[in-house]
């Protein structure tokens, strides 16, 4: 309303989110950015994930005797990546400047925040991962907040009037960086001032593949878009169309579609640098074998599983303006709260996304100086004729794949428009376990069950969803997941 444009809109959000729900996302996380500029359907992408230590090394922890990086310390923290990708967003793309971005995150963190029921939930679950100085940030007389009470967070505050003042060196270099380096080091990490002074968001190009009549568009690696392009690719060897859309058949195939598309993740998904099989997982002669491993009605061994670790805690965020500029944006700290870890002074929560890296030696994904560990949060968008037609996000970690397949299946196969496709109930493999949400009947976990899968209710609603249907009349079309606290907004 003040004459910003959708990016500065995204960013000025997925900020104060950080306020609102700090379980989920912070200044310490990283993120995914897909953007197009006005009156062209060209998607940009912008990688905002940070890098492991450079002194950081897997042999080190295999040596110690650890199977996977802990995921609660400080050699779970790569350096915090969103902050430098949310300045260079709005110095080079948005309109308001970094003052107007970040000033309704700066009121909120003063003044504080009434904790909404969802967030309760979700801090109450996750309160024992906080350790020392987070246990002051994050708590309230050594709890966590009930609904309504009200969240401050002070120290952040004054980070974020910095950075409007000074850009990313404010975070980056300094007293704020050096707040944050004492709380690592204390902790055991090998974190040094240069590892976040060289801190630098990387432009690069979406990876996209046909499903249907439409095309989907993922950011490349080191998220896991090409794992949503894989499963896809699987799928359209179904005819899905034909199977019920919230019965058992279904829930199947892409249970095994899942397996097989999460095993390639788990193989060749790494930081872009060290990555080799991009193409093979996005070839289709790969997916024609992969979907000739499915028996259509008895469910396979689970592949084994690697060391990597997944979460369910993201915010994300989508934005149409008027001239037509598309942001989808993801913004996380991995797991509930991170690796637990606050700086002592500013309350910054740092993230642990390098639990997402493997220790298994020569591995692409293997833990290594300098490198971005395997993310999960991956921000889409679908195109139709050419034309971008709908930016979306599906948050939940590791479902964020089998998320997006599923949404573009309840758009294509099933004709649902988009918060009917949010709002279906839905199902997920993982560890294991196929997880069937509380929508579906009895008579389908049974099925399920008779065909060899061990079925769960899972405890919470499985991810989260946003997207604007941008429609041929002009007219936008929000959609938003009753799963979570978000909501559609228009003015």
């Amino acid at each position: 309303e003040r004459g910003g444009n959708a990016m500065d809109a995204a960013i000025s959000a997925a900020v104060l989110l950080g306020i609102c729900e700090p379980q989920m996302t912070g200044i310490g996380g990283d993120c995914f950015v897909l953007y197009t500029l006005p009156g062209s359907d060209v998607v940009h992408a912008l990688n905002g994930s940070g890098r492991a230590p450079a002194a950081a090394d897997a042999a080190i922890l295999r040596e110690r005797g650890d199977k996977v990086v802990p995921p609660y310390g400080a050699d779970a923290v790569t350096i915090p990546g969103a902050i430098d990708a949310f300045c260079h967003l709005s110095e080079t793309i948005g309109k308001a400047g970094l003052d107007a971005v970040l000033a309704p995150a700066i009121r909120y963190a003063d003044e504080g925040v009434p904790v909404a029921p969802r967030v309760a939930f979700d801090w109450a679950r996750e309160t024992e991962k906080l350790k020392g100085a987070a246990r002051n940030h994050f708590l309230i007389n050594g709890k966590a907040p009930n609904v309504g009470e009200v969240f401050r967070a002070p120290g952040q505050a004054e980070v974020l009037r910095r950075i409007a003042a000074q850009g990313r060196d404010a975070f980056y270099v300094g007293e704020i960086a050096d707040d944050m380096l004492k709380a690592l080091n204390d902790g055991g990490g090998v974190h040094v001032a240069q590892d976040f002074a060289s801190v630098a968001a990387t432009q690069t190009t979406p990876i996209a593949g046909a499903y249907k009549d439409i095309e989907v568009v993922e950011h490349p690696p080191n998220g896991q878009g090409a794992t949503a392009l894989l499963m896809l690719n699987i799928l359209a060897e179904f005819d899905i169309a034909v199977m019920d859309p919230f019965g058992a058949e279904r829930i199947h195939i892409e249970a095994e579609a899942s397996k097989l598309a999460y095993d390639a993740r788990n193989r060749f998904v790494a930081d872009p640098d060290h990555m080799t099989q991009l193409d093979h997982m996005l070839a289709p002669e790969t997916a024609k074998k992969l979907a000739a491993l499915i028996d259509p009605k008895r469910a396979m061994a689970s592949p084994t599983a690697l060391s990597e670790q997944v979460h369910k805690d993201t915010i994300y965020i989508t934005v149409v303006d008027r001239d037509g500029m598309t942001v989808s944006l993801i913004y996380s700290i991995f797991h509930g709260f991170g690796s637990g870890i606050a700086s002592e002074k500013f309350g910054i929560l740092l993230q642990n996304r390098g639990a997402g890296f493997t220790l298994e030696a020569g591995h692409v994904n293997e833990l290594k100086g300098g490198k971005r560990p395997m993310h999960t949060i991956i921000p889409g968008m679908i195109r139709q004729d050419g034309k971008v037609i709908m930016p979306f996000g599906v948050m939940g970690g590791a479902y964020q794949p089998a998320g997006h397949a599923r949404f573009t299946s309840n758009l294509q196969d099933f004709g649902m428009d988009p918060q009917s496709a949010i709002d279906a109930p839905r199902s997920f493999f993982d560890m294991g376990v196929l997880n069937v949400e509380r929508g579906y009947s009895d008579a389908v976990r049974a099925s399920l069950a008779d065909m060899g899968h061990t079925v769960a209710i899972p405890e919470t609603a499985i991810g989260g969803a946003q997207a604007i249907l941008r429609r041929s009349d002009g007219m936008l079309e929000g959609a938003s997941d009753p799963r979570k606290d978000g909501c559609a907004l228009g003015y």
